[in-house]
């Protein structure tokens, strides 16, 4: 159902380099930014009140906690190895907003920062390693790492008005969209590049980088 695009690659034309480069440039930029933020002390854990407010932390809020980020990220590029990988992120898309609703509701899910890294690190395995995995199982780790994602991100709006919850929510899935779509995108055109043996070690690299994240927040967590 969910063929490799390695297989099907002149589906996929290239972006024109300046497009490339701007999407690699913005990446960069938020990848410091949630170093910053992370490692800075600022307010990751925050309430939010109004809608203007709600709207600004949901633009920020997967990008400033490095461990949310870098599964966006992680899952983004692994999707770029599937044709219609864009299910997987539309799976988390949908997964992160029912995340949300739960926490807005008496459910309570248990240990998400928890389940938050081991989705990362599952998905930094997946980059590395180049063992074929089942979509139903890459399905499963999307929306379990949505929904947790989610669930995290609406403690921010406990207690808050409608309008401004609604708010929020559209900025998350807004800047949820745009890094996991832009982080394919990079992953088709460079990962499935089989003439080039530079890039696609690089992103072998990145995998491991998201495992590295992923386990010193989980032994945050744990701690």
């Amino acid at each position: 159902m969910f063929k490799s695009s390695r297989s099907v690659s002149s589906e996929s034309g290239n972006l024109p380099t300046s497009k490339q480069q701007r999407l690699l440039g913005a990446i960069a930029v938020l990848v410091v930014i949630s170093l910053l933020t992370s490692a800075g002390g600022s307010p990751i854990e925050h309430t939010v009140s109004t809608a203007w407010e709600g709207l600004i932390w949901g633009i920020a809020d997967p990008v400033i906690s490095l461990d949310r980020f870098a599964g966006i990220l992680a899952l983004g590029l692994f999707s770029a190895k599937f044709v219609r990988g864009y299910w997987f992120n539309a799976t988390f898309i949908i997964a992160a907003i029912c995340g949300q609703l739960i926490n807005l509701s008496p459910v309570m899910l248990p240990g998400p920062t928890i389940a938050i890294a081991t989705c990362t690190i599952a998905l930094g395995v997946m980059l590395v390693t180049p063992i074929p995995i089942n979509w139903l199982a890459i399905a499963i780790l999307s929306a379990t790492a949505g929904i947790f994602q989610g669930y995290a991100d609406a403690t921010s709006i406990i207690g808050a008005g409608i309008f401004t919850a609604m708010t929020y929510v559209i900025g998350v899935t807004l800047t949820q969209t745009a890094i996991i779509m832009s982080a394919r995108e990079i992953g088709i055109n460079f990962g499935i590049n089989e003439a080039n043996q530079i890039l696609p070690k690089i992103i072998r690299f990145t995998g491991l980088v998201f495992c590295a994240i992923g386990i010193v927040f989980l032994g945050y967590s744990v701690i």
